[in-house]
């Protein structure tokens, strides 16, 4: 048997029914809106109270360039869903954190600024690149202005942290408070030679200046009215969101907890107040938020214990993965004819290209490894029967050289059904991380017993047994005959490979290699056959 080039990589779980190959798919499926409508992000107008189910989870993609990255975010709980505390609540919950439960205040605070700086990056990567929102290249002027309590501290703590993630942060703290907790916070941003700026240096209008502001000022035990300088602080951000303002372009505002100058629990009260455009909540919501219309609202401060979330009866969404935050109620709906990327990555110049499209394809896998794609061998490969009609479906590539490429799967599917009736397939890999696709194109023919045989029985020994089943009734079944089979073989005896069972090897005709590029003007080689043994390189348009 021909040893192919590509590496060895453990196959994915997969069971065999009498119609189809039923693969595990490369990416989480994930519920999508029902509907997809224009927005714009920077829109003060109530966000809709649908929202998707907060089991849900979505990738959002970006290149390893810098256009996105890839993040799992939890998506929206419905703000209707949710537990809101008011005051008194919101107090108990802190003296029972540092009290009983052995919080310190240096503890918390610096779990809700990790969070208020994790809610503004999180955001940019939930937000189309065309709209341009928060990336660090080009919205990384952050003011973080910071009150003289609790709310002060979280904001210092978020701006040091900025500065690690990217952003450019700048610090307004007219009030310091002399207690070292808040000194030690000063010292480690003068440390990282982030400015700090009197009120006095503050521009009249922020817009000015900055991409992102951070309100920290007050946050739920704030009572009373805002005194120098923070009433005409607050004053300041309240024009940021003023739609008879004509900035020409307004900075994003975000808020701790609360939003400044707002009653904890019954909003704004004189209607005139500040309008944040992310509200970051920390524990848990306090009532205000009820009255928060603005597209972006989050839950950070993953710390709330069993016994607290029990105590208060506490309904609060889940954390995904590591995130310390989490999005509550729907993201702004976007227009889908929007959303584009501007791919940046070195140019396919033909006097750059292998001459044989083998040797370019090795190179262009062994890029896709290196960087650490999930799963770089994943492929779509389309086919079609006598009536004409394309069907697609990913499986997993499990090995190439000169003869061809090689995948795995059930005779008896939809797919070798139609390959039976045309002999003819196009596979497509897609690494969106390197802004690259390759099409390849050509007969299909399935490789010998022997190889089919060697190759089952490389797989884990789980992978056969999962070979060997057909149609089902449901999962329930599908435990139990594993779990026959596993016993029937747990001897270690030879599992047999299903008859039904083998590869396919396709013959490549024609290969096409994309590199994405600015402005839509990608780079398109094409390989055909060009005489024995050589290859025609052509490019097309983009």
């Amino acid at each position: 048997m021909r040893q192919p080039l590509l590496r060895k990589a453990e196959i994915m779980r997969c069971i065999l029914t009498k119609s189809s190959l039923l693969n595990i798919p490369i990416s989480p499926n994930f519920n999508r809106p029902h509907q997809i409508l224009s927005s714009n992000f920077l829109s003060h107008t109530s966000v809709s109270q649908g929202f998707w189910s907060s089991n849900s989870r979505e990738y959002c993609s970006r290149s390893i360039t810098g256009v996105k990255s890839m993040a799992l975010v939890n998506i929206a709980r419905g703000p209707e869903s949710v537990s809101y505390l008011n005051q008194r609540e919101a107090a108990e919950i802190d003296e029972i954190l540092m009290g009983p439960l052995g919080f310190s205040v240096d503890q918390l605070m610096e779990l809700a600024g990790l969070s208020v700086a994790t809610s503004i990056a999180e955001l940019k990567e939930l937000i189309n690149a065309s709209m341009q929102v928060y990336k660090p290249a080009e919205h990384n002027r952050v003011l973080a202005i910071c009150g003289p309590g609790n709310n002060g501290g979280d904001g210092l703590v978020a701006a040091r942290h900025l500065h690690h993630f990217g952003y450019k942060p700048y610090v307004c703290y007219p009030k310091r408070t002399a207690k070292a907790l808040y000194n030690g916070l000063v010292t480690q941003l003068e440390s990282l030679s982030i400015p700090f700026l009197s009120v006095e240096d503050l521009p009249v209008d922020l817009s000015t200046s900055f991409d992102i502001v951070l309100d920290a000022v007050f946050g739920f035990s704030f009572q009373g009215s805002p005194r120098p300088p923070f009433d005409d602080i607050i004053q300041r951000l309240v024009a940021l969101g003023d739609p008879n303002e004509k900035n020409q372009k307004s900075p994003v505002l975000v808020s701790v907890d609360i939003p400044s100058g707002w009653h904890v629990e019954e909003g704004d009260m004189s209607g005139k107040g500040i309008r944040p455009n992310l509200l970051v909540s920390l524990t848990a919501p306090k009532l205000c938020a009820k009255k928060f219309s603005g597209p972006h609202h989050f839950l950070g401060g993953r710390f709330v214990p069993p016994a607290i979330a029990e105590k208060f009866k506490l309904n609060l969404p889940e954390y995904p993965g590591t995130s310390m935050c989490v999005r509550i109620g729907s993201p702004p709906r976007v227009d889908i004819s929007a959303l584009r990327e501007n791919y940046i990555s070195p140019e396919l110049l033909e006097d750059q290209a292998e001459a044989d499209p083998f040797t370019q394809f090795q190179k262009w896998f062994d890029d896709a490894m290196a960087a650490a794609l999930k799963e770089p061998n994943a492929m779509a490969i389309c086919t079609a029967g006598k009536d004409g009609k394309p069907t697609s479906r990913m499986v997993l590539l499990k090995g190439f050289d000169k003869d061809g490429f090689v995948w795995y799967t059930n005779y008896e599917s939809q797919k070798a059904h139609q390959i039976s009736e045309n002999p003819q397939a196009a596979l497509l890999f897609y690494w969106g991380g390197l802004n690259r696709q390759v099409r390849i194109e050509g007969p299909v023919q399935k490789v010998s017993d022997e190889e089919s045989e060697q190759y089952f029985h490389s797989r884990p020994r789980g992978s056969q047994i999962g070979a060997i089943s057909t149609v089902i009734p449901g999962r329930q079944f599908l435990y139990q005959q594993q779990a026959e089979l596993e016993a029937k073989y747990s001897d270690g005896s030879l599992i047999p490979k299903p008859k039904y069972w083998g590869g396919y090897r396709l013959k490549p005709e024609v290969f096409e290699f994309w590199q994405g590029q600015p402005s839509r003007l990608h780079d398109r080689l094409r390989y055909t056959p060009h005489g024995k043994g050589a290859w025609k390189i052509e490019r097309l348009s983009p």
